[in-house]
């Protein structure tokens, strides 16, 4: 049995469709339908139901996606412990939260895909909380605090947030003072979150309450402009508002407690190569700006600097 064809019925699986896994793949169509039927001719069962609207899983097909992408995963450690020092090769697929995924992490990926020419880099923005596993990622960017699970975490480094609202909903309705303040007070939530903070040296918790929710950081900062409500927010989404004076930060003296950025991946005894050097790059990006308050800067900013 191909490696090649296990990999192609992985990436059809995932994508959907034998189009879409040959743009993953950067091969032809017709290469991609001829290892499937390779594949299948050898098992002697069919994996795919093929329409005019893409390509679905057989059962048979669903029940063995999974043990197919286990067997490349394997091949890919084995050959990283073999060859230690060559290439990156293969898929690392890496799943980034979208609130400032594209402003700050982008980079770092691109620069990764820079650097080992042969590693296919395929990453997932979005806010909600992917599971790895089950869909098939190799790691993810996560930040905040990390709620339990059996995912393996490494920290790359703090995040700091702040309360904040806009000047026009300070003189309207004033600033909370204590954290018990915030439920007499508009708060703009992602869903049912509490928020920390400390007071005489403590953590506090407190479960707000308000009438906007959304599912995106950003969001929550544009609706804190107009002026919505407060909302808690890390300094890398808020540093130019606040500068600006857009926004205002308010309950400085019950600060929440220190956050993080962290590389999340499946259970397992050590991280892929891939894995470890994709921290050590977003360690070597942001050891000079800890708080992820600003984008790093690009190759191209500091030859023009």
């Amino acid at each position: 049995m191909d490696i090649e064809e296990l990999q192609t019925f992985v990436e059809v699986a995932d994508a959907g469709g034998i189009s879409q896994a040959a743009l993953r793949l950067g091969v032809s169509k017709s290469i991609v339908s001829r290892r499937l039927a390779r594949l299948e001719t050898e098992l002697g069962v069919q994996l795919l139901a093929r329409s005019t609207r893409g390509a679905s899983l057989t059962e048979a097909g669903a029940t063995f996606r999974d043990y197919a992408a286990r067997v490349c995963t394997e091949i890919d450690i084995a050959r990283e412990t073999i060859l230690p020092a060559g290439p990156l090769r293969g898929r690392l697929r890496v799943a980034v939260p979208l609130s400032f995924g594209p402003t700050h992490f982008a980079p770092v990926l691109a620069e990764m895909a820079r650097r080992h020419p042969q590693l296919h880099l395929q990453t997932c923005y979005s806010d909600r909380f992917v599971d790895l596993i089950t869909e098939g990622y190799d790691c993810a960017i996560r930040v905040g605090y990390l709620q339990d699970s059996n995912l393996i975490a490494r920290r790359i480094g703090p995040v700091y947030t702040k309360l904040v609202a806009s000047p026009d909903y300070i003189k309207a309705h004033g600033a909370p003072q204590m954290p018990d303040e915030l439920q007499a007070h508009q708060a703009l939530t992602q869903g049912t979150e509490a928020w920390q903070f400390i007071e005489g040296g403590k953590i506090v918790t407190v479960r707000p309450q308000g009438r906007f929710k959304a599912d995106n950081g950003t969001a929550l900062a544009a609706a804190a402009i107009a002026g919505l409500g407060v909302a808690y927010l890390p300094d890398c989404l808020t540093h130019e508002h606040v500068a600006s004076g857009a926004l205002v930060p308010i309950m400085t003296n019950h600060p929440p407690p220190p956050a993080g950025a962290y590389i999340l991946r499946p259970p397992g005894p050590h991280p892929t190569r891939k894995i470890r050097v994709l921290i050590e790059l977003l360690i070597e990006y942001f050891g000079e700006s800890p708080h992820l308050a600003v984008p790093p800067r690009s190759h191209q900013d500091e030859a023009l600097a």
